[in-house]
């Protein structure tokens, strides 16, 4: 992008400026540290130039947005056509409780439904299991059958609203809930829209729920994919996830790359099944996390969609630019939010909703104030849709597509996280000879992923306790004073009320009905068919979670994990 005399120039200046301008201010004054560097640990630079991005080819690499390589954002207009979606995440209780979270959200102007499960829901049982006891509605709904689901949705158009899903090992269970629910009320399953979070592969790297072994819940995914593209084209099936990569303690660079593997796991497998990647691939969406070092995290999503759009049209064939756009859902970090002082989490979500949104994120959830502490209560869930909606309508932040566009420091740091990202993907794809689905099942067999992220986690730790990173409120700026809030208490009566429910689907229910359905799930996996159609009918016969995804842990056996001691 700039001529070589002007780059010479550049550097004739920045020499100067640095002798006659710099050097004194340093030497009388200095700097607040020896050295500068993101949250990942990564060093910046103090001054960036055009030298730094004297490679930089402007359309190959930025481009317009719209356009590949996507760097610039997925769509020409971004916010200036509409804001992404504010989606905040709720749910705790039985479905009672968290439909009526649902209606005070849309009340407050939220414009899309993000769903929390319970730790049983998540991991595939009943409420009624004694694996469940006093875990029933404590961090997020319980959701035992279709009767549950019913209730959850009660008084919501499901033609209308966009609802995602967090839930893995058990997501084709609540897939199948939602198909049949709007089934039920007579909605054409073409115009369901929303998310299905379905990544099993995350789920073994860095979250740590799951059922059966990583191959046959990868067979799950793929099936549910397949199912997705048929019958419910506005949903996307998997939200493949950066989030809880982070969380475990990963890097930014870390969060991306494993992520984006994963991604091209699925890729591979449903290719491997025979559908089309221009039929699929527009379906697939993702889902990362923004953390404090505002930079850092705008260059992560733009390196992102450059990498995922030249891959998947370099190694997979992509044509369709739908196929070749990363469309993704962003929530701010809830590993940075501090018990101490927790009104400050207020800003910290803050400064990681702006990166989302410089960034260019489809949806967005911000995490409440409280949340380090338990559930998020109702003034701390409304602080944090306040918050999108003032960066939406009051920061101008969302009138200038890709407005970091250009910046010689932000340019920079994508391309630092793109060449890192590549070099992760590389490794990954190596492992698995040439196969990015057999390298991540390697890696997650071998623990690799785990030392990844395990080693990054206890060197941001020692950083922590040696004051190098600096965490108000918790390492610095201490008070004595109590600064704790009022929080949300779950019903103690909430796991009794869930049980009697069931107990009354499981006596009103068909039994025959239930077991010819069950055993339709149980020869669907036995022929390899499709298992989607077969769970569809077993939760209207309402079935319920835990009978069906007994079948599964009984035919493919409980996943023991070993790290590569075995």
């Amino acid at each position: 992008m700039y001529d070589e005399d002007d780059l010479a120039a550049i550097r004739d200046a920045r020499e100067e400026w640095e002798a006659e301008t710099l050097d004194p201010v340093l030497d009388a004054y200095g700097e607040r540290k020896d050295r500068f560097a993101t949250v990942s640990n990564q060093t910046v630079d103090r001054l960036y130039t055009p030298e730094d991005v004297a490679d930089l080819d402007y359309e190959s690499d930025l481009g317009f947005p719209g356009e590949e390589p996507f760097t610039r954002g997925v769509y020409p207009t971004m916010y200036r056509g509409r804001t992404w979606t504010m989606r905040q995440f709720a749910g705790f209780g039985t479905a009672t409780e968290t439909n009526e979270r649902f209606h005070y959200l849309i009340e407050e102007g939220q414009t899309g439904l993000s769903t929390a499960f319970d730790m049983p829901s998540l991991m595939g049982l009943d409420s009624d299991d004694p694996m469940s006891d006093g875990e029933v509605g404590r961090e997020g709904v319980a959701v035992d059958t279709l009767r549950d689901m019913e209730i959850l949705f009660e008084g919501i158009d499901l033609s209308e609203v966009s609802t995602s899903f967090t839930i893995n090992p058990s997501a084709p269970v609540i897939y199948a809930m939602y198909v049949a629910l709007a089934d039920q009320r007579g909605v054409p399953r073409e115009e369901l829209r929303g998310t299905l979070q379905n990544d099993m592969l995350k789920e073994f790297i860095a979250q740590k729920e799951w059922v059966v072994p990583p191959e046959p819940s990868l067979s799950v995914v793929t099936d549910v994919i397949e199912y997705a593209v048929a019958e419910t084209p506005k949903i996307s099936p998997v939200s493949i996830s950066g989030y809880h990569i982070r969380e475990a303690g990963s890097t930014a660079v870390q969060e991306l790359a494993f992520t984006l593997a994963d991604g091209f796991a699925y890729v591979e497998d449903c290719l491997d099944r025979g559908l089309d990647v221009d039929e699929f691939a527009p379906q697939l969406s993702f889902f990362f996390n923004s953390h404090n070092a505002i930079f850092e995290e705008i260059a992560k999503f733009r390196a992102g969609r450059r990498v995922y759009a030249r891959l998947m049209d370099e190694w997979y064939g992509a044509e369709a630019d739908a196929s070749k756009q990363m469309k993704f859902h962003t929530q701010t970090a809830g590993q940075s939010l501090t018990a101490q002082q927790p009104l400050t989490n207020i800003v910290r979500v803050t400064v990681q909703a702006l990166a989302g949104v410089l960034g260019g994120t489809q949806s967005l959830h911000t995490n409440s104030f409280d949340e380090a502490l338990a559930l998020p209560g109702e003034d701390a869930v409304r602080v944090a849709l306040r918050t999108q909606q003032i960066l939406a309508e009051e920061s101008g932040t969302a009138d200038i597509v890709d407005p970091m566009g250009g910046s010689f420091a932000i340019e920079a740091m994508t391309d630092e996280a793109e060449a890192e990202t590549m070099a992760y993907l590389e490794e990954i794809r190596e492992m698995g000879d040439g196969s990015m689905r057999d390298g991540v099942l390697a890696g997650i067999e071998n623990g690799y992923f785990h030392r990844e992220i395990q080693d990054a986690a206890y060197e941001y730790q020692e950083r922590v306790d040696a004051g190098e990173e600096v965490v108000v409120g918790v390492n610095q700026y201490t008070i004595e004073e109590d600064t704790s809030v009022d929080i949300l208490q779950v019903d103690e009566e909430v796991q009794e009320r869930q049980r009697q429910r069931l107990a009354d689907v499981k006596t009103d229910r068909d039994d025959d009905a239930v077991a010819a359905a069950l055993d339709a799930v149980r020869g669907a996996i036995e022929t390899d068919e499709n298992v989607m159609p077969a769970i569809v009918d077993a939760v209207k016969a309402y079935a319920t979670m835990g009978e069906i995804m007994g079948v599964f842990e009984d035919h493919y056996g409980a996943y023991q994990e070993t790290l590569g001691l075995a």
